[in-house]
């Protein structure tokens, strides 16, 4: 995807003339871009930090319609996300997986069991199916004897889906840059240009990947889509545009499946607060969240990027003391944590909570602005932005609703040395580029790190050609093993470096301090907090 020297490449084509320019990298920009590009528009896409840095790496990692929000009554996101949790399901096999969940009702709320159950039906004829049903207590203790001190007077099942965040922005972007789109990660807009009438037209950027000195550019086009997400008002702000947007912070318990053994689910009610949360299985963990609290100035400016903070780990372990208490759970079994921010509208509600997830697009001074949303409706978000600016492209191109959400998988012809259940998330993850990772890998690499399912090969390709340009870069979004095992992979260093240093082309300088600036990270704002 990226090859050594990709960098160079793209700013030496900067000052070409673009129609589109998309100022962020999660995945509503990765999205704008490939349906962009795909369109035959000459689309750049430019990305301050690394590519998912933001909100889409630090997800619940569901795709969903977001049961939640019906009991807020925000049905119209609920229903556009639940018909695109379906048609990624179709489009995007693999890396798109259903998960069954399941809400357990106790004996001191028998009405809920009707609540949640109309919710559930109303949630599947949105989708236009027909997933759900009940367990009894015997058959729910049996999935999980841990529940057993919470008598439980029976659960609700229903279906929604789980997916790699960041993955789903890289292979997107993949399928972007295949048909003519172009991105860079490391690639701070400094300002935006305007025109004698006052009319955004450009972007002024700059090169903060390491060796690339003064490099800046001044870069047009017909079309600057601000995509920036819970950042989208420090971009507005330079065209005098006033704040819409309200942060909301997000925060995440990762333990190792052996202190946590589930594998579907569970939807939980906060004892405090009747909060709707989740326990999730995920690549080998099982992910508790989330919180939903205002992220100040203050907090933002003290910390290199979002982390939870030591009340969340209380609130997040007194949910999960209460929903199953059987397992005891503490600080000493959490094994990460992560925490991201939501792009909200503000509409002044004292609960962040309630705060309706819908996204909105504005143009204002010729800058279009999509942001608000989930990342469920990516697709939706990307193709209104573009039906919304497609008069201003002389070449009126045509954006078709209909047009998959990803390019068919390719087949594997060749005998396969790995069994298809690890297959079949290569594929899922990499799409086209499969074939060309499994050849890249040398002995030993198509084995599992740890008790994750990563490969060591995964290392060696994303290194190779997945536009790495520090090694939390790697460990934290290419390849997840920041969160998967123990201490963010620390232990394992020497043998990711033996792996991974050649095809970075680091010096051994280079290597001793992004190691140093990766260790400290993690402790800073993935670990739990003193």
């Amino acid at each position: 995807m990226w090859q050594q020297g990709w960098r160079d490449q793209v700013w030496a084509q900067l000052e070409q003339p673009w129609d589109l320019i998309v100022i962020g990298g999660g995945i509503t920009g990765a999205g704008i871009l490939r349906a962009a590009a795909k369109a035959g528009l000459r689309a750049l896409l430019l990305e301050a930090q690394d590519f998912a840095f933001g909100t889409s790496s630090r997800s619940s990692k569901l795709v969903h319609g977001g049961i939640r929000y019906l009991r807020n009554f925000q049905l119209k996101v609920t229903s556009e996300s639940v018909r695109e949790r379906e048609r990624l399901l179709r489009e995007a096999p693999c890396l798109v997986e259903p998960l069954e969940f399941i809400i357990v009702t106790c004996r001191g709320d028998p009405a809920a069991r009707w609540k949640f159950g109309a919710g559930v039906v109303a949630y599947d004829l949105m989708g236009g199916k027909w997933a759900h049903g009940v367990y009894s207590p015997q058959q729910l203790c049996r999935i999980l004897p841990a529940l057993g001190a919470a008598q439980p007077l029976g659960a609700i099942w229903y279906y929604d889906a789980r997916v790699d965040d960041a993955r789903l922005v890289l292979r997107t972007l993949c399928e972007a840059t295949a048909a003519g789109g172009a991105a860079l990660n490391y690639a701070p807009v400094r300002h935006l240009l305007r025109n004698q009438r006052g009319e955004v037209c450009g972007v002024a950027v700059c090169d903060a990947a390491p060796g690339g000195g003064d490099r800046a550019r001044e870069v047009m086009a017909s079309v600057v889509v601000n995509a920036t997400g819970p950042w989208a008002d420090e971009v507005r702000a330079q065209i005098g545009a006033e704040a819409r947007l309200r942060k909301s912070r997000g925060s995440h318990l990762v333990f190792p499946r052996s202190k946590f053994p589930i594998q579907q689910s569970f939807t939980l009610l906060h004892p405090r607060d009747n909060r709707m949360m989740f326990a999730i299985p995920w690549e080998g963990v099982t992910l508790v969240g989330t919180t939903d609290l205002d992220h100040s100035p203050e907090l933002e400016a003290a910390q290199p990027e979002p982390a939870i903070q030591a009340g969340e780990v209380e609130y997040l372990l007194e949910a999960l003391g209460h929903s199953f208490p059987g397992l005891a759970l503490t600080t000493k079994d959490i094994q990460a944590t992560f925490a991201g921010l939501r792009p909200m509208v503000n509409t002044g509600k004292a609960d962040p909570s309630k705060e309706s997830r819908e996204h909105i697009i504005l143009c204002e001074n010729a800058l279009v602005t999509i942001t608000g949303g989930k990342l469920t409706t990516y697709r939706l978000m990307a193709q209104q932005t573009l039906k919304a600016v497609r008069r201003r492209f002389g070449m009126s191109p045509r954006f078709d609703p209909r047009q998959a959400t990803f390019d068919c998988l390719p087949e594997i012809c060749a005998p396969c040395p790995i069994e298809p259940g690890a297959l079949a998330r290569l594929r899922g993850r990499f799409g086209a580029e499969t074939m060309a990772l499994l050849n890249a890998c040398q002995p030993g690499e198509l084995e599992p790190i740890g008790e994750s399912p990563c490969l060591w090969g995964e290392l060696r390709w994303a290194a190779r050609a997945e536009g790495v340009v520090h090694l939390d870069d790697l460990l934290l979004r290419r390849v997840r093993l920041g969160l998967l095992v123990p201490e963010g992979g620390l232990g394992y260093m020497d043998r990711i470096r033996a792996i991974v240093q050649p095809e970075l082309g680091w010096e051994a300088a280079r290597w001793e301090q992004e190691l140093t600036d990766y260790a400290r990270r993690w402790k800073q704002c993935y670990a739990v907090p003193e």
